[in-house]
């Protein structure tokens, strides 16, 4: 069985995050456990399986993610992958719908390989603190939000420098009752209306999930499906681009368009191989 590694919301290899993608033959999942395996081989944020749909009028591929301990209901860098493998392969052109655990999800590939996924906006709620978070993060939150069906906690901080220079406690963030803790402060030089510092981006982010076997993720989509709305309403603008500050970053380009976000990214397939035993 073939298998690609594909790292997505970048244009150079060994940047953005790497996902593994696998695309199956017939109109199934091999067993639950067998996808689990794989993914935890390849110990990489997310693993993703996707076989094509003949009979279903809404979406033309099923797309599952697993991370190395479990899977998950949503991922954008492994949609991504997979829609540029697609694309690369010669299979799909255009725009890709995928039935998924969070429903139908799109990416259309432009001429020049520019992907843009259709994802759900997470619907935000300002929360308190839970206990330990701020001990946890090594920093005090200014805010404090949930973000719903994601199940992911959005912790705004004081600036972009105090967001680099984070060392959390892995196995306290573990304990709190959340998939995992999305960290995010304005760009540096940015004022309160989003305007001018230089920078190719607006906003800043960092992705803690332990909880799911990932003690930092490199680059997040999902996690922008709440930034967005978070930095939009700040910043004035439903186009903005947030920087990912993990050891290998990523840009994500988000437009926000109502109960649905945009996620805009590039990818680089630099792995081609086989899968042998066990498959």
């Amino acid at each position: 069985m073939r298998i690609r590694t594909v790292d997505a919301f970048t244009d150079r290899p060994y940047r953005g995050n790497p996902a593994a993608v696998v695309l199956l033959d017939e109109e199934a999942f091999p067993a639950e456990e067998r996808m689990q395996d794989v993914a935890g081989e390849m110990n990489l944020s997310e693993t993703a399986f996707a076989h094509p749909l003949s009979g279903d009028a809404e979406a033309d591929w099923a797309l599952r993610w697993f991370t190395p301990a479990a899977e998950v209901d949503l991922c954008g860098h492994a949609t991504l992958a997979t829609a540029h493998v697609l694309h690369c392969d010669g299979i799909a052109s255009g725009t890709v719908r995928f039935r998924t655990r969070s429903g139908v999800l799109t990416a259309a590939t432009d001429a020049g390989g520019v992907i843009t996924l259709d994802f759900p906006t997470a619907p935000l709620t300002p929360a308190q603190p839970p206990p330990g978070l701020a001990a946890a993060l090594g920093t005090g939150p200014v805010s404090v939000h949930d973000t719903g069906p994601l199940g992911d906690l959005l912790v705004e901080v004081a600036d972009e420098a105090a967001l680099r220079a984070l060392t959390p406690d892995s196995a306290a963030l573990r304990r709190l009752p959340h998939r995992g803790v999305i960290v995010t402060a304005v760009a540096d030089g940015r004022d309160g209306a989003g305007h001018g510092n230089g920078h190719a981006y607006d906003y800043v982010s960092r992705m803690f999930a332990p909880s799911v076997g990932i003690a930092e993720d490199p680059v997040t989509g999902s996690a922008h499906t709440a930034l967005a709305p978070l930095w939009s309403a700040r910043l004035g603008r439903d186009s903005l681009t947030g920087l990912q500050c993990s050891a290998r970053t990523g840009l994500v380009r988000t437009t926000l368009r109502g109960d649905r976000t945009e996620l805009t990214g590039t990818a680089v397939t630099v792995l081609d191989a086989r899968l042998c035993a066990g498959w």
